[in-house]
């Protein structure tokens, strides 16, 4: 096997066969494949594609180029996997309210990819938290806790922990192969019982438009349950930001005030409707109806939000998080109020514009080795139909420096329409998909 002559394959239009693929993965967890190599092989999947039998054996590929996880435990072994999106910290919330209602949920997540947040920088916004844990510890945790939310370690698909932080920096990350097989790769690896997937589709997603989601909802579902894995999806909507914030540890606050306060809203929402598919999936619900109550159970009364201190603790966050979270979180030392230039109907958000100023602030990566300022980002963004005077806040910023404060101002004001006409508000949640 030679990775150029596999690249070459790709280049020709040709697809790698399962040895070929199976090679490249092995090849890329041991170092055998240069960084070039695999920016290469990157953009060749992203221009050519795979195929089914293509993307199914890439995922087992990556796989199998390091440790699968096995559980013994008293409930079922469930987790969701997210598109990306903005403002989307929806693992912080549906982990430990999963875990409350007896399921046990080993979630092993990524980094910011593109304009996208990652669920682990949200973690780590966290005083002392570490998600790179031992796979010991982390099954310890998943044991204790009853969920923890991890990067995947060294042995736990190394193939894929590689080409996604290629991906990020090559401009190959909107890959319907590449995508699948990075996701199921770490979820099939952590020996799941299910899984629901949440496929974005609008301005801030990855995927444009509902027909883009459906196609990957169906190649994700369809080579998840040929592994072995119960699998559903859910097309929901990323016009806009799901929370209204973005950034690490903003998003972090919006997470404690529907765990803590009570907080209702899309991100709530959206929640409790894909655990309410898991607990029916995995039989602890009766049905769609009966797993959305016990969800909203969970989070009313407080348990889901015990399970969280519980996690960040054994973590190595504050023992007391849940009690005085605000305390805990930076804040950035540039807050400002960015204003509206007219009035007017939020008529569009360009979500990915918002999702790349901050990044540009600092709350994200532009190349690998950037590290991440969890305090920047945007809160009390305004929603779409929402009616907004000249001059009132269309939200408010958090930055490190004035310049960099006025520069997300700048692609603020360009990334937020506003109009005469209230605009038609699309559902949050487009389809289900099984």
């Amino acid at each position: 096997m030679d990775a150029r002559a596999i690249i070459a394959k790709l280049r020709r239009g040709e697809v790698p066969d399962r040895a070929e693929l199976s090679w490249f993965a092995r090849g890329l967890a041991d170092g055998a494949v240069s960084d070039a190599q695999a920016g290469a092989f990157a953009m060749g999947v992203c221009l050519r594609g795979l195929g089914e039998e293509g993307r199914v054996a890439l995922t087992l590929a990556m796989r199998d180029s390091g440790d699968t996880l096995k559980w013994d435990l008293p409930g079922p072994v469930l987790d969701k996997h997210s598109t990306g999106g903005v403002g989307d910290c929806v693992s912080l919330i549906l982990a430990p309210a999963l875990a409350a209602c007896g399921a046990y949920v080993p979630m092993i997540s990524g980094r910011g990819l593109g304009h996208t947040g990652g669920t682990l920088d949200k973690m780590e916004a966290i005083p002392g938290l570490s998600t790179g844990l031992s796979e010991e510890r982390f099954a310890q945790v998943v044991r204790e806790a009853g969920c923890a939310i991890v990067s995947a370690t060294a042995e736990i698909a190394p193939a894929d922990k590689r080409l996604y932080a290629v991906r990020d920096v090559t401009a190959t990350v909107e890959s319907l192969d590449l995508i699948t097989a990075s996701i199921l790769s770490k979820k099939l690896a952590a020996g799941l019982e299910g899984l629901v997937l949440d496929v974005k589709c609008g301005s801030g997603a990855f995927m444009k438009t509902v027909d883009e989601a459906r196609a990957l909802a169906g190649a994700l579902v369809e080579t998840a349950n040929l592994a072995g894995c119960p699998t559903s999806a859910v097309i929901s909507d990323m016009s806009q930001p799901l929370a209204a914030s973005l950034g690490n540890a903003l998003e972090v606050a919006e997470v404690m005030k529907v765990l803590c306060g009570g907080q209702g809203g899309a991100l709530a929402e959206l929640s409790v409707s894909l655990g309410g598919v898991l607990l029916a999936d995995a039989g602890i619900a009766q049905d769609l109806e009966d797993g959305i109550t016990r969800m909203l159970s969970a989070l009313s009364d407080g348990r889901a939000a015990e399970v969280f201190g519980r996690m960040v603790a054994a973590m190595g966050g504050p023992v007391r998080f849940t009690d005085d979270w605000r305390r805990f979180l930076p804040e950035a030392p540039v807050i400002r109020e960015v204003p509206a230039m007219e009035s007017g109907y939020v008529g569009a958000i360009d979500g990915e514009a918002l999702g790349l100023a901050v990044v540009a602030l600092g709350g994200g990566r532009q190349v690998e080795s950037d590290v991440v300022d969890p305090a920047v980002g945007f809160s009390d963004v305004v929603r779409l139909g929402q009616w907004v005077e000249k001059g009132q806040p269309l939200l408010r910023l958090h930055a490190a420096r004035e310049d960099a404060a006025q520069r997300a101002a700048e692609a603020v004001q360009n990334a937020i329409a506003l109009g005469a006409q209230s605009p038609d508000c699309p559902p949050l949640v487009h389809e289900r998909i099984r």
